[in-house]
């Protein structure tokens, strides 16, 4: 049997459920049965019974053509997570600032294992702009944000999620192995703030600072992005101080106006 087979006989319901939801949701275009089945790797019936399931209750649809699509309900959950984001709405003022000082996109993100979540975004002033999504996921260690939320972790954290990424190569300047990415940690922690040195897009950089609430279990970082023909490394550089700022007022602020945490604090 493989990992992905282990992983996979290892997964209740609701995780299966879960991982052709995503295979569909994240896909980018309607997926007919075939393209889902081959890409969560769920023998045929598992995953005939679980789309069914997943029309019925109106969090995917099934077209004419018979392709799968996310379905209105998924909307509404979305709204509802997004109206209630109180971390969102406390940024938003150091993000609108951010771009003020720089003119460039504006990234907040959360990690969420080894991903990173974008969960709101500051559009450059620029004719030519990311093509970032809030609600996009990207990974961990490819991106500044990514990086420098993993450098806020414990030790113990860092390594297990280390260990449980899969090291693709996106660019030349990818990392290939976990040993890369903890070096590279090793300095983040030091210098207070991260790169992304083209290593998820071509031509694309980004100067990032980790937020760290551990009394929230919040972990997340801010960014600052743009294309390597414009934003050089020694500009990136150069913003790295109010990037670090911004990131320090978002912390502040959050356990100001969120109040404590666990177990009171």
């Amino acid at each position: 049997m493989t990992d992905a087979e282990i992983e996979i006989a290892g997964t209740g319901t609701l995780g299966k459920a879960m991982a052709v939801l995503e295979a569909v949701v994240t896909a980018g275009n309607p997926q007919r049965f075939t393209d889902i089945v081959q890409s969560v790797g769920q023998p045929r019936g598992t995953v005939h019974r679980l789309l069914s399931h997943l029309v019925e209750e109106g969090l995917l649809v099934q077209g004419r053509d018979l392709a799968y699509e996310p379905g209105l309900r998924l909307l509404k959950l979305a709204y509802r997570s997004w109206s209630g984001n109180r971390f969102r709405d406390v940024a938003e003022p150091h993000l609108l600032r951010l771009h003020e000082l720089t003119g460039e996109t504006v990234h907040l993100g959360v990690l969420q294992e080894t991903e990173i979540i974008y969960v709101d975004k500051v559009e450059s002033r620029q004719t030519v702009r990311m093509s970032s999504q809030i609600g996009k996921a990207s990974p961990a260690y490819c991106t500044g944000i990514g990086k420098a939320a993993l450098s806020s972790l414990p030790q113990s954290d860092l390594m297990r999620i280390a260990a449980k990424t899969r090291f693709h190569p996106f660019t030349a300047h990818t990392h290939r192995s976990a040993a890369g990415l903890l070096a590279e940690i090793d300095e983040i922690r030091r210098d207070g703030h991260a790169f992304d040195r083209e290593e998820h897009e071509a031509e694309i950089c980004c100067v990032a600072a980790p937020i760290f609430v551990p009394e929230h279990d919040l972990v997340a970082g801010v960014s600052v992005t743009g294309p390597a023909y414009r934003v050089n490394m020694a500009q990136l550089a150069a913003w790295a101080n109010v990037v670090r700022e911004a990131a320090g007022k978002i912390e502040d602020e959050v356990r100001m106006r969120l109040g404590p945490g666990r177990n009171g604090r």
